[in-house]
């Protein structure tokens, strides 16, 4: 069998066997969240009218654990064996806090600790495969970040584990036109690990995913970056443009509260997609403009800023840009129609 042929045979039974253990695990999470009381209540900060069972991301996390270290030592141009393990050993902590999480509540201090310690490891795994170590700092910076902004944007049905989809396949297509498939296929293993999911968190929500998919997700998420990047500088510009959607809410919504003084560190509906909920949009629907973000913007975009470099950082600039131009016509738009109700 040719290289190319043998190698994306190996890619897609990677992706099929997260896929399969995705969606076996989240039916088990179901009836295990039903039996433990793992279920979300509806609340004012809170975008769901009906308990929901909640850590069905455990589902993710598994699928992704088999098929993503698979592909990213079988398949030809391996990250390593070191970065893949620093890799494994930090996607079970940050997944083991989470899933401890979402029994009972943690404080926060203990949880941003295993956050901070999981990705230091795999931060220093990826520097190394650099120029300098010192890429560790701002590295650990950016993933802290990426696992907290994922948790975030986890409030409506279906939203996050679509956006990871949408990332994984993207990021698939990117590494493997790079030249590097055991980057491709750990990237599709994702995306279809939470498909496996997203079969069940599609609204209505059957499960929702819980800090132990929405944290994992977003370490995942920093860390395909993070290896693309380490493996090809330029292709850091279109992995950030595939996840602009979320970092642009969550960061525009986390600086705006900042600045009003507000405990920006509490729970609160006011991203984006919250404020588009709360003023009448169904969760399908605005999960679909998130969706049209990606393929009508972030596509086209990244493509350019792949296929001509120089013009890559001008590409990823135009899309935050344009992004928080959209974001802020958003939040405009929903004020109007607040006071026009309460005028009303």
């Amino acid at each position: 069998m040719p290289p190319v042929a043998s190698a994306g045979f190996l890619l897609t039974g990677c992706a099929l066997v997260a896929l399969v253990v995705s969606f076996a695990s989240v039916r088990i999470a179901i009836s295990y969240a039903h039996r433990r009381g793992m279920l979300d209540a509806p609340g004012h900060r809170r975008s769901h009218t009906l308990p929901t069972p909640r850590g069905g991301g455990i589902g993710i996390v598994l699928g992704a654990l088999v098929g993503m270290p698979a592909a990213l030592l079988l398949l030809p141009v391996s990250p390593g064996a070191a970065t893949t393990a620093a890799f494994t050993v930090a996607t079970i902590a940050v997944a083991a806090i989470g899933w401890l999480d979402d029994h009972g509540s943690l404080p926060i201090r203990p949880r941003l600790l295993i956050q901070l310690a999981a990705t230091l490891l795999f931060c220093v795994a990826v520097a190394s495969l650099t120029a300098s170590l010192l890429w560790t700092v701002p590295l650990l910076l950016a993933g802290v970040w990426c696992i907290n902004l994922h948790n975030f944007m986890d409030g409506i049905d279906g939203l996050a584990s679509q956006q990871a989809m949408f990332f994984g396949a993207a990021s698939a297509a990117l590494a493997w036109a790079a030249g590097s498939p055991a980057i491709a296929g750990a990237a599709l293993a994702m995306a279809t690990a939470s498909l496996g999911f997203w079969w069940f968190n599609r609204s209505p929500a059957r499960i929702f995913m819980g800090d132990v998919g929405s944290g994992t997700l977003g370490f995942m998420v920093f860390a395909l970056t993070a290896t693309l990047w380490a493996f090809q500088t330029d292709l850091l510009w279109p992995a950030l443009i595939f996840s602009s959607a979320f970092v642009i809410d969550a960061t525009l919504t986390l600086l705006v509260r900042m600045l009003r003084g507000a405990r920006w560190y509490t729970p609160h509906r006011e991203h984006l997609y919250q404020w588009l909920v709360r003023r009448g949009a169904s969760h399908r629907k605005v999960a679909a403009g998130y969706f049209a973000w990606n393929v009508l913007v972030c596509v086209p975009l990244a493509w350019i800023a792949f296929r001509s470099p120089a013009a890559a950082p001008f590409c990823m600039g135009a899309v935050y840009v344009l992004g928080a131009a959209v974001w802020r016509t958003g939040k405009r738009l929903g004020l109007r129609r607040r006071e026009r109700h309460v005028s009303a």
